[in-house]
């Protein structure tokens, strides 16, 4: 039965009718949008109310920084006969309805059912932990240590200090911002910023997939480590073993020498029995693959498929263990570390100023890689992480907690790294600088792991150093598949959003078969091209064209408005520079200064032939050639000239929806 609509039913929000002809009982139950004398928008809902800022209401039906109350409660049917028709919103209690403009159709129907339906994490300290599990990874433990003595100690702190300010941190507040304010994925983000840069999504999606396919795999050698911990005398302690050779010097026996050509028992253990690279001749003859290593990398995923296949309500309870536990381990490190013979040699190498190096530019590029690398935008991670935050969370104040953090953890990682090479060099009655001349994973299941052999109470160091490597690389893991499972189901909803455990599994298996090759006898091969060329110049390209896109075409005046909407008070100017000037100048350096000098790969006694880094380049550009492609056939598909193409691909084509209680905000 039709229902008679009265004349108040077709009253437009922006009237200028009095508000004294709506009952104030009628306009609380009813959740609408009361203009006040002063002209001051107010929204009242239960008696709760959100006052919105003055902004810009020179257009009709706007409020505060252009959004107009929907009721959320009757979605559009998308059935009206004529294209563009509003729609009635009709309300669940009550004879008034109100009607407001707002896109009709299957796509404002399905973003506000995505809305309504969308998780939020069950706690803010869920939240905090994720992204802190997600910041600190295997890179602060052994790299940050290793870059900062390698670039004159403590004087590298003052470079590395003012790229976090200037160039690290505004980065990662802006990713945050803009994951919570527009709740979406890598990939369906751009449709509500700047449609033409979506292939920026899909190459993120791309990256994090390289980076799943080496990761998990460090992270296998440490389970194969954590595994054969158990045991009464750690296997790479002596000399005696079935893996050893010749070379082996065990300093702990009488009368042992090192020689230049020496080998550890614990570098003997990591190359001959769990890498197994003497059974390859390098890239173009990686050997066959190790069913240990496949062992353990299949129950690394077995782990990670049941801490994230609910969604975030299941890994935001997984990183209570998996954020905190390192944190307890890296302390006791640091107290046993500190009181090995010979520690104070280790901190003073570490520490020791050369301001000499204040002037090389190489070391201030590898601060600013260190740092971006270390907070980690770019990777989908913080977008889809602050999108299950509730509106109004405090953002800003996240941003600023979670980089401080994870730069204070990397800090304290040098000294727990550091005592214990210190030690290694009284041992051996060596300079520090020639034990601490292993890099990358090496400085950790090399010359951590002979420093725990010599220690007392060795079995039970090495079960939680190597345990607490595990967890690191766990919550790194969590994260960056969460970033392609969101955008994926965001961007693909009606294929993915009710089967979401059955997307999880298929993606699981894809990034453990693309892991194959890095178990392979000359899988630390593989990783080592991976981790240099398929993440690090594309990283950086992406989150620079993210800059671009956010600061130049979206505009930073309307994205300081969207921050106000959702915090209440808008970016200062420090903030507004950074974002529009000096952030992307920051990765534009970071990015020429790699292409303009790459790397020269090394591992063990194998020195990459030239056409690896032809085939890493290639790596890097697979995934950034999805953003001019995207360009590309965004501009075929648009209609009209090519002027009115352009103009359309880079205007917002998706309001934003603010959820409000009952109402939803719609950019307009």
């Amino acid at each position: 039965m039709e229902k008679k609509v009265t004349s108040n039913e077709t009253e437009p929000l922006t009237s200028k009718k009095d508000v004294s002809d709506c009952n104030e009982e009628d306009c609380k139950e009813n959740g609408l949008l009361v203009r006040d004398p002063k002209s001051a928008l107010r929204l009242v809902e239960d008696g709760n109310k959100a006052h919105l800022s003055q902004g810009n209401k020179g257009e009709a039906a706007q409020i505060s920084n252009g959004y107009s109350g929907v009721q959320s409660s009757a979605p559009c049917s998308g059935m009206g006969e004529v294209e563009g028709a509003q729609c009635t919103a009709p309300a669940a209690t009550t004879t008034t309805t109100t009607t407001t403009s707002t896109t009709c159709g299957a796509e404002g129907q399905q973003q506000l059912m995505e809305l309504e339906d969308r998780e939020t994490w069950s706690k803010k300290i869920d939240f905090l932990l994720s992204v802190i599990g997600y910041a600190v990874d295997l890179g602060n433990v052994w790299r940050f240590p290793y870059i900062c003595y390698q670039n004159g100690g403590g004087a590298f702190l003052i470079p590395y200090t003012i790229m976090a300010i200037f160039g690290g941190i505004p980065l990662f507040y802006m990713e945050l911002a803009l994951g919570q304010y527009h709740r979406n994925g890598c990939i369906s983000i751009w449709r509500k910023i700047c449609p033409i840069f979506k292939g920026i999504g899909f190459a993120i999606c791309i990256i994090d997939l390289y980076v799943a396919s080496y990761y998990n795999t460090i992270m296998a050698w440490a389970f194969y480590y954590l595994v054969s911990s158990f045991t009464a005398e750690l296997p790479w302690t002596s000399c005696t073993n079935a893996w050893n050779t010749g070379n082996c010097t065990d300093l702990g026996r009488a009368n042992a020498s090192w020689a230049p050509h020496s080998a550890s028992p614990a570098e003997e253990f990591y190359t001959r029995q769990v890498l197994q690279v003497h059974r390859s001749n390098g890239l173009d003859n990686l050997g066959g693959i190790s069913w240990q290593l496949t062992l353990c990398l299949f129950l690394i995923f077995t782990i990670v498929y049941f801490s994230i296949w609910k969604g975030v309500k299941t890994s935001g309870k997984v990183v209570w263990v998996t954020a905190t536990f390192p944190y307890i381990i890296l302390f006791i490190l640091l107290v046993r570390g500190a009181t090995l013979p010979g520690a104070w040699k280790g901190v003073i190498y570490y520490l020791k100023p050369d301001w000499q190096k204040l002037l090389a530019t190489e070391v201030w590029v590898d601060a600013a890689a260190q740092i971006f690398f270390s907070l980690g935008p770019g990777f989908g991670v913080l977008l889809a992480y602050a999108s299950y935050n509730k509106f109004h969370n405090n953002c800003y104040k996240d941003a600023l907690v979670t980089s401080t953090m994870n730069c204070m953890t990397s800090f304290v990682s040098g000294f727990v790294m550091f005592t214990v090479l210190g030690y290694m060099a009284e041992m051996r009655n060596e300079d520090v600088s020639e034990v601490a001349k292993d890099t990358g994973p090496s400085l950790l299941f090399i010359t951590y792991a002979e420093a725990i052999a010599n220690m007392p109470a060795s079995t039970f160091f090495a079960i939680i150093f190597f345990l607490m490597l595990l967890t690191l690389g766990l919550d790194s893991t969590f994260a960056g598949l969460e970033g392609v499972i969101t955008g994926v189901l965001d961007e693909f909803p009606h294929v993915w959003s009710k089967c979401r455990e059955l997307f999880v599994l298929g993606l699981t298996i894809v990034c453990f078969l693309g892991s194959l090759a890095t178990l392979t006898f000359g899988g630390a091969y593989v990783v080592k091209l991976f981790e240099e060329y398929a993440t690090g110049p594309a990283v950086l390209t992406v989150v620079f064209l993210e800059a671009v896109a956010v600061a130049w075409f979206y505009g930073i005046t309307q994205f300081c408005n969207d921050l106000k909407e959702m915090l209440g008070f808008a970016p200062g100017w420090f903030w507004r520079v950074c974002w529009a000037a000096i952030s992307p100048i920051f990765l534009l350096f970071v990015t020429c200064s790699f292409l303009s000098n790459p790397p020269e790969l090394r591992l063990f006694d194998y020195r990459y032939p030239y056409w690896t880094t032809v085939v890493g380049y290639c790596i890097g550009t697979s995934s950034i050639i999805c953003i001019p492609i995207y360009m590309v056939y965004r501009l075929i598909i648009t209609p009209g000239t090519l002027k009115e193409r352009i103009l359309k691909s880079i205007t917002p084509e998706t309001a934003t929806e603010i959820p409000f209680g009952d109402i939803r905000m719609n950019a307009v």
